[in-house]
């Protein structure tokens, strides 16, 4: 049952955030007594389901971005290949402290980061370095069991002019390609939890469907400061288990 919770739970903060739900679901799973390469690999799983759905449902109604989400999203599969690699290689508590770090990034960056600003229709944009910059976050995100986008929209928003839905859209693309490639690579390698992946992925999809709903009218003055309360929750959560 606490599968079913989660997986709702973690669909909703997916769809509403633009996020692939690991920053919230990860240390869930710690506290119920997962441990953290186990954590990772449910949480891997469940974007998978996710982050398709709710993609899908941003791209009705905004296809603007589809381009270079593409390019994004080819460097972070490249990069979400190599987290099998590095899970096998790499002490639990080293990706615990990844993790924080990655949290607080983002908390400074959406903290500092305008709301208003939209002008990236004519900003140029360097296709190989959205190639690379998918990259690295592929690598980094799926090894500490996130999509990418708590890297990745802070970034957007920060420096390439997104407005922040259209930033945590953007991310939400980007989790396709970096979890499906993540789960490749921790399948082959033997860490992948598939019957609880898959009960909290599948449950994640009726929050979905309600967090991008809810998205969609709410103020983008409100919206940073929810993504704000959010990563905040998180960082507590993961310091508090450690």
């Amino acid at each position: 049952m606490s599968l079913v919770l989660l997986g709702i739970v973690t669909g909703f903060i997916s769809g509403f955030f633009g996020v692939g739900g690991g920053m919230f679901l990860v240390p869930m799973l710690l506290l119920i007594g997962f441990d953290i390469k186990s954590a990772v690999a449910v949480s891997i799983m469940q974007m998978v389901f996710s982050s398709i759905y709710g993609s899908f449902l941003n791209f009705r109604t905004n296809n603007s971005i589809l381009k270079e989400g593409l390019i994004i999203g080819v460097g972070g599969f490249a990069g979400g290949s190599l987290s099998g690699i590095i899970l096998s290689n790499v002490e639990g508590e080293y990706l615990k402290y990844l993790f924080i770090v990655t949290v607080l990034f983002a908390i400074y960056k959406v903290t500092f980061t305008s709301i208003i600003q939209n002008n990236h229709k004519t900003a140029v944009h360097n296709n190989y370095l959205l190639l690379l910059l998918g990259f690295i976050i592929g690598i980094i995100a799926m090894s500490i069991g996130v999509g990418g986008s708590v890297i990745l929209t802070p970034i957007l928003a920060g420096y390439m002019y997104y407005n922040l839905k259209e930033a945590s859209s953007l991310g939400l693309f980007f989790v396709v390609f970096s979890s499906i490639a993540g789960f490749i690579s921790l399948s082959i390698n033997g860490h992948m939890l598939f019957a609880e992946g898959a009960i909290v992925g599948i449950f994640s999809l009726i929050g979905v469907y309600f967090g991008i709903k809810v998205k969609n009218i709410t103020h983008i003055k409100s919206y940073k400061y929810m993504i704000l309360a959010l990563y905040i929750f998180i960082l507590f959560s993961m310091l508090y288990k450690i």
